[in-house]
């Protein structure tokens, strides 16, 4: 009997061509934190503009948040970008944010929780301090921002979408992690309950989950070594686009997903 010969090594695959826009959410309002920079957040908020919608960023670093701003305004406009400081943990800045996304734009359409913070840590060496820090900002945070936009998107009678950026780490274990996927379940059981309350009023609240989107920004803090793991055992043997996460939030922010709430949509290739 002939031995089995072991599989052919192929080089990693490479992401797909990016998707052009189609103007699905033209003449919307959103709004997306976190979006400073070269995440998910950032390619998410390109990803509405192209897709015609005016976008307000919103980050809790100022200087990032100014540079994003700039480079957006100068490719699409300054009529349709503008960027207002919010950090999640503080109820009196998210306020400020909505309230100042109403008076810029008169209506609030779209709205992607992204900000979150992660770490990894063991459980048996996991301070409080670090527990509350990540679930204030991930689970918190995404609770204060959909608060504030169902009031605001209940009062004007428009309906309106929330998307929440949730991960697969909410579903599966992973060493290190215990707060961030906490937090990560906290959004997606939050999602499913605001959805339930937000259908009387013609609002979705869905959710995806991504796997791995490695982005400069994450490359910089995270282990290099785990990172590559985590890509090899990816079915595509590679970790997402950012803009790969983003186009399934602009999906579900359209009128393509009008009979979906309630639902989290994983973003991966078999790592659920």
């Amino acid at each position: 009997m002939t031995p089995e010969k072991p599989p052919t090594a192929h080089p990693a695959p490479q992401p797909p061509p990016y998707v052009p826009g189609h103007g699905l959410l033209a003449g919307r309002t959103a709004v997306v934190t976190a979006a400073a920079g070269t995440g998910i957040g950032g390619a998410t908020a390109r990803r509405l503009l192209e897709e015609g919608a005016d976008v307000v960023l919103s980050d809790a670093h100022a200087r990032r948040l100014k540079e994003s701003e700039a480079a957006l305004a100068a490719e699409f406009g300054a009529a349709r970008i503008a960027a207002l400081p919010c950090d999640v943990t503080d109820e009196a800045q998210v306020t400020a944010l909505f309230d100042g996304v109403e008076q810029r734009h008169g209506r609030l359409d779209v709205v992607v929780n992204n900000a979150g913070l992660g770490g990894s840590v063991d459980l048996v060496a996991m301070t409080d301090a670090q527990w509350t820090a990540v679930l204030d900002v991930t689970l918190n945070g995404t609770f204060r921002c959909t608060r504030a936009a169902l009031r605001r998107m209940r009062a004007a009678g428009r309906g309106g979408v929330i998307v929440n950026n949730a991960s697969v780490v909410g579903w599966r274990a992973q060493r290190g992690q215990a707060h961030y996927a906490a937090a990560k379940a906290g959004v997606m059981a939050l999602t499913r309950c605001a959805a339930v309350e937000a259908a009387a009023y013609g609002v979705r609240v869905n959710a995806v989950s991504p796997s791995l989107a490695v982005h400069p920004h994450l490359a910089k803090v995270a282990d290099e070594e785990l990172l590559a793991a985590l890509a090899a055992r990816e079915a595509f043997g590679r970790s997402a686009e950012p803009w790969e996460v983003a186009n399934v939030i602009v999906f579900l922010a359209s009128d393509y997903a009008s009979y979906m709430t309630g639902e989290t949509v994983p973003v991966s290739s078999q790592r659920a």
